[in-house]
């Protein structure tokens, strides 16, 4: 026990201390993860959105591969990232492996796919709800994604703070293309798993705990987000009823 308490207190001075490898290592993975998200994002949201509104001939079986690789261990997308991006693989000619730019495109891998799904829900419910409306105002399909995803832009803001959150928690991808080198691809979680291993205890508490808080705002961040919403569309809707009575 005292064991434990000696190292949770060593921890909270590294913190407090502004220890530089610690916060190099911190600095390094929310540079990662938010490259990562932006990325994803950018392709994720226009795909999710289209997604949302489109009928087309195997669309059920886009939607089933999309759901199976929401839950493809990160492991296993690190595994193909790195296959690709190795000497003898279709990408080796780039150099990008054990590099920022390795660990940037495994994140992005794995997160591309939950917004994605998250951004497809959040639009097809919209849909649901407003699309007769649309087509009947003559409303293409590009039309309604892009003013379905403005009136959800609340709902696809949560989707990018859970899309960061994933990237930013996972280990397994980021360890195997970027090998958790000191000083260039080590971050957070890479860093706790290793140094767990080697009996640092203070350090991998000192990241814990700093993970653990990213992790806890952005889940005050999303539930803000959504009471905030929550209260405007009650706003609108009392509002309408007022016009109408």
């Amino acid at each position: 026990m005292s064991t434990i308490l000696d190292s949770a207190a060593t921890a909270l001075q590294l913190i407090a201390s502004s220890d530089t490898a610690l916060w190099a290592i911190v600095g390094r993975s929310l540079s990662v993860s938010a490259t990562a998200c932006l990325l994803a994002c950018g392709a994720g949201l226009v795909l999710g959105a289209w997604l949302g509104v489109a009928r087309f001939a195997g669309r059920g079986a886009v939607l089933a591969l999309l759901n199976t690789l929401l839950a493809v261990p990160s492991v296993v997308v690190g595994l193909g990232v790195y296959l690709l991006l190795s000497r003898g693989g279709p990408l080796g000619s780039w150099g990008w492996l054990f590099s920022f730019k390795a660990m940037v495109l495994a994140q992005m891998v794995l997160v591309l796919p939950v917004v994605m799904a998250l951004t497809r829900q959040s639009i097809e419910d919209a849909e649901r709800a407003h699309g007769e409306q649309l087509r009947s105002l003559g409303a293409g399909t590009l039309v309604r994604g892009v003013l379905l995803a403005w009136d959800e832009r609340y709902a696809l803001l949560t989707v990018l703070i859970a899309a960061f959150g994933r990237a930013i928690s996972e280990v397994g991808a980021v360890m195997i293309v970027g090998g958790n080198i000191d000083g260039f691809t080590r971050v957070m979680t890479t860093a706790i798993a290793l140094e767990t291993s080697k009996g640092d205890l203070p350090l991998a508490l000192a990241l814990g705990l700093i993970l653990l808080v990213v992790v806890l705002a952005l889940n005050v961040l999303i539930a803000l987000l959504r009471r905030w919403r929550e209260r405007r569309d009650g706003a609108a809707l009392d509002a309408t009823l007022g016009v109408a009575a």
